[in-house]
């Protein structure tokens, strides 16, 4: 039985990350470092006549404004869908206030600020769209959705006709705003350029995307192009792709000759990076007299930039399809384009806003059938994905429901709303199904075991705060029967063997088997050592062998892996494995699922919500730590508060510039906004996901928090509101 695979093991790298020993993206340094920031436009749409950089570039310590005028170049049209790469000064179009338009560099932080200040820039504008909700009539049909893996449509059975012959029926609407990723590390790049050699040290939840995108920009082979990013302080999909500002520091390294360093401020995180779309989505849900769904119609509609930037498609139907029994189901995702910049994926991405539509909805319609709320959910359970017409892998969320309602005590509900009062405080109770795609992709490790009994392993992945460095030295430990202390696991280096962009919740699921592969090799190659020496392994198999503490065990005798390798003449024992995708993934649905339960105080007389109790009870396979992977837990539920209550960025409609881009307007929970988080791991595996029986559990905590919260006011208050975020000014009218 594995010693320290599932068990609460502190993080390897938490004594860097308080002592200050964890360098992130921005704190690299090197000989000639200097500076760049970004000039932003001003319009929302238009075009640049003019930009007049003169006493800009007279300033003291300015060594280059680059500008449409005298950019590089880049290889724009090998760049495929996937890179986000636009606008790069590549040309005079304005598509959204705050797009880069010119990058001043200077040899201090200050001057380059101040002479960003002196540029001055002439447009002509034009007629910009800059609120969604105005234009709904222009949506069309995305081209890429998925990345062109599907139709952005499907259907099954009549949803319509049977939604008008159902005994209970819902039909609403509900809308989610913009929001943004915030995390605490903002953007930053460090590129340096060594003849046709570029390295970037760069805060991403991908190298090798990094690396494969500038390469192709810049025309030099991947493999002249190096990335490095050892920690990121968090990403939540901003940093899942390569955004202008990591390839104008290389155009600027290129431009000055010299290592150029470019931090975002936290305003320019707003218009730089991607943010969730705002959404409007349609839902029609019928049942029969019994409960049982008959008819389920989803049609979402997101926001979009204009074309010529690329295409982003929330994907926010995809888990009605799949989440429950119903025999007639259509979903369908349209776009609107505004002039904004490109969204992009954030935590939980579609089925974040897709859950809340939905999750709301059949809250809605348990309402209309007087039914429990979970009951409703458990009488369509199923044991089959209805849209791919597979079996799911595994689906414990029957379970999670269980576990979930009793440690909530859901059972002392009482249904009728406003009926739940502590003091003068309404007390609702809400519920909602979590669900998130598990997810696995491609990756390599390689593992060297030294004659010390010291193991370096060696991936190109990431560790985005989730506590990549240690799951995995827990399975390296485990399997080559090594102290955890003598593992150094290594990330963040395209240098090192391939891996996935940290994103989709897929880490877990690809890294851990590729690992786990690569350290089974070698220990057959040590163990072939020991075979071969007929000294001491003479009469003996490899499954006579062990390796456990730093020595090989062979009847009888134990043998230090020093005097192992000496015998046989070499220092080390290597070798590299890569895994693929999940194993059932053509015979099965790959799913995770769990139960959020939401209890609310409301002030009747000033509107005030709090959470203020939460269960989550989840199905996410087996849990490599169970320290890290309840960290993970918590903060998606406290990521989804944030949706449910707080997070909204708003717009200007005149001018199309975010007018809360900071942390003192764009709110965040804070840690009164947050109760006790109970949460609860079903006990299971799913080796159809990987060997290990791990599915990712990035996104899925997340999904459902903020219908449940939403579920829970309406509860507490009467009001149904389908508008996120919930403010006191919607439960006081």
């Amino acid at each position: 039985m594995n010693a320290l695979i599932g068990q609460p093991i502190n993080r390897v790298d938490g004594r860097l990350k308080v002592t200050g020993g964890a360098k992130y993206a921005a704190e690299f340094d090197m000989p000639g470092l200097v500076h760049a920031t970004l000039v932003q436009s001003t319009i929302a749409a238009g075009t640049i006549i003019a930009i007049d950089s003169r006493d800009a570039e007279g300033m003291p310590g300015v060594l280059a404004v680059i500008t449409p005028d005298n950019a590089e170049k880049l290889k724009l049209e090998k760049a495929g869908q996937e890179m986000v790469t636009r606008p790069l000064l590549q040309d005079a179009q304005i598509f959204y206030n705050g797009q880069p338009i010119a990058v001043v560099v200077a040899d201090t932080l200050d001057r380059a600020l101040a002479a960003a200040a002196a540029v001055k820039v002439t447009y002509r504008q034009g007629e910009a769209v800059t609120i969604m909700d105005s234009v709904l009539d222009q949506a069309y049909r995305p081209k890429h959705f998925r990345n062109g893996e599907r139709s952005p449509d499907s259907n099954r059975g009549d949803a319509d006709a049977a939604f008008d012959a159902a005994a209970a029926k819902v039909q609403a609407t509900y809308t989610t705003p913009v929001e943004h990723h915030n995390p605490m590390e903002p953007h930053a790049t460090v590129a340096r350029w060594d003849g046709e050699r570029l390295t970037v040290w760069t805060a991403t939840q991908g190298i090798a995307g990094t690396q494969r995108t500038l390469a192709t920009l810049f025309g030099v082979p991947v493999s002249s192009v190096r990335v490095i990013c050892p920690f990121v302080g968090g990403g939540f999909g901003c940093k899942g792709n390569t955004w202008p500002p990591a390839t104008l520091t290389a155009m600027a390294a290129q431009k000055v000759g010299r290592p150029v360093k470019l931090s975002l401020t936290r305003r320019q995180m707003y218009s730089s990076n991607g943010y969730r779309p705002r959404t409007v989505q349609k839902l029609r849900l019928a049942a029969d007299a019994q409960g049982k769904l008959v008819a389920m119609r989803h049609d979402g509609l997101t926001q979009m930039s204009m074309p010529s930037l690329g295409e982003f498609a929330e994907p926010v139907g995809l888990a009605t399809e799949m989440l429950y029994a119903c025999p007639n189901v259509a979903v369908t995702h349209r776009l609107v384009a505004v002039n904004q910049g490109l969204p992009t994926y954030m935590r939980a991405p579609g089925e974040a806003s897709g859950v809340f539509a939905l999750e709301s909805a059949m809250d809605e319609l348990a309402v209309a059938l007087k039914m429990d709320p979970v009951e409703l959910r458990l009488r369509n359970d199923t044991d089959r994905d209805g849209h791919a017409e597979k079996p799911f892998s595994s689906r414990k969320l029957a379970e999670c429901y269980r576990e979930g309602a009793e440690a909530f005590g859901w059972s002392r509900r009482n249904p009728a709303p406003r009926s739940m009062r502590d003091g003068n405080a309404l007390i609702g109770w809400g519920v909602a199904t979590a669900t998130y795609p598990a997810n696995r992709r491609p990756a390599s490790a390689a593992v060297r075991l030294n004659a010390d009994g010291s193991v370096h392993v060696f991936s190109g992945t990431q560790d985005i705060g989730t506590g990549t460095y240690t799951v995995m030295s827990q399975v390296v430990a485990d399997t080559l029967g090594v102290p955890l202390n003598r593992v150094r696991f290594l990330l963040g280096d395209s240098a090192y063997p391939p891996a996935p962009t940290s994103g989709g919740s897929t880490t877990v699921a690809s890294v851990s088997p590729a690992v786990q592969a690569a350290c089974a090799a070698v220990r057959q190659k040590l163990f072939g050592l020991v075979l071969a020496d007929p000294e001491t392994g003479g009469g003996f198999t490899a499954a006579d062998l062990s390796l456990q503490n730093g020595a090989v065990y062979v009847p009888g005798r134990r043998l230090p892996l020093a005097q192992v390798l000496a015998r046989a003449g070499v220092e080390s024992v290597e070798a590299g494995a890569s895994s693929g995708e999940a194993e059932g993934k053509a015979g099965y649905s790959l799913h995770s699922f769990g139960a959020q339960f939401a209890e609310v105080r409301v002030d009747p007389e000033l509107g005030e919500i709090r959470v203020s109790r939460y269960v989550g009870a989840f199905d996410a396979g087996r849990i490599l730590n169970a320290k890290t992977g309840r960290s993970q837990l918590i903060g998606g539920i406290t990521y989804g508060i944030g949706m449910a209550l707080l997070e909204a960025t708003e717009t200007d409609a005149e001018t199309g510039r975010y007018v809360n881009a900071n942390l003192a307007e764009y709110l965040v929970p804070v840690h009164p906004d947050v109760p006790t988080i109970q949460t609860i791991f079903v006990a299971g595996e799913d080796t159809q996901v990987d060997p290990l029986g791990a599915r990712g559990i990035g996104e899925l905590p997340m999904v459902g928090v903020a219908a449940a919260i939403a579920n829970a006011v309406y509860h507490a208050t009467g009001v149904r509101v389908r508008d996120l975020p919930i403010r006191l000014e919607q439960v006081l009218a």
